[in-house]
């Protein structure tokens, strides 16, 4: 008798203490009202699926507002509220990927930077780099930021991870927003770094102040 394969889930970035963090550091921002048309959003996502999200993952900005996300550095309200309704979807793999690419390649700069926030909570392993590469393809620095999450941190290669960073600076983004920079760090990418500042110099332009994190003799 052959033995059922077993096939697993793609893992996702963050854990499940990680996503209860974020709707928690949600809720305490949003009013009584907000709160119940949430749940309500949420519902609808988890039982009609990917129809649910063509008004709500829009109108999260309207509907929930633009400002800051207390303790989530950089997100806004709307980030974590498209994370959620996305979070939600009762799809995995290669699926969600695929309804995530498509919220990205329909929205505006702040739907597709909330999809680059949702990546590293859906269960899709690998299959958001598309989405990833994209946006650091990109002159947005908000979307840039955003890729560089830990998303990028977990799968992007140490190629074009290196060659992000350096877009970092060239673009005027703090380095303190790319995940696990000390940890990726290396010589080479120190090696870039030197000379992007060398290049700078010779222009008589401005090296950026945190160049120093990517360009130290430890590397």
């Amino acid at each position: 008798m052959t033995a059922p394969t077993l096939t697993h889930a793609p893992a996702t970035v963050h854990d499940a203490l990680t996503a209860r963090t974020l709707k928690e550091s949600l809720v305490s921002v949003l009013g009584e009202p907000q709160r119940t048309r949430l749940a309500q959003d949420l519902a609808a996502v988890e039982t009609q699926g990917p129809a649910a999200l063509d008004a709500r993952f829009p109108a999260a900005g309207r509907h929930y507002g633009r400002g800051p996300l207390p303790g989530w550095a950089d997100w806004h309200v709307e980030d974590g509220v498209r994370t959620l309704l996305l979070t939600r979807l009762p799809l995995e793999g290669e699926e969600l990927a695929a309804q995530a690419a498509a919220r990205y390649g329909d929205g505006d700069a702040a739907e597709r930077r909330g999809v680059l926030r949702a990546l590293p909570f859906l269960a899709i392993g690998a299959a958001g780099l598309p989405l990833t590469d994209d946006a650091l393809r990109t002159n947005d620095t908000r979307l840039i930021a955003a890729a560089l999450g830990p998303y990028a941190r977990t799968h992007l290669d140490q190629y074009r991870w290196r060659q992000a960073v350096l877009k970092c600076l060239f673009t005027g983004i703090p380095l303190r927003t790319v995940a696990g920079l000390r940890d990726r760090a290396d010589a080479e990418l120190a090696r870039m770094a030197l000379g992007f500042a060398a290049e700078r110099r010779a222009a008589s332009r401005t090296v950026p102040a945190d160049l120093w994190l990517v360009a130290t003799p430890e590397h």
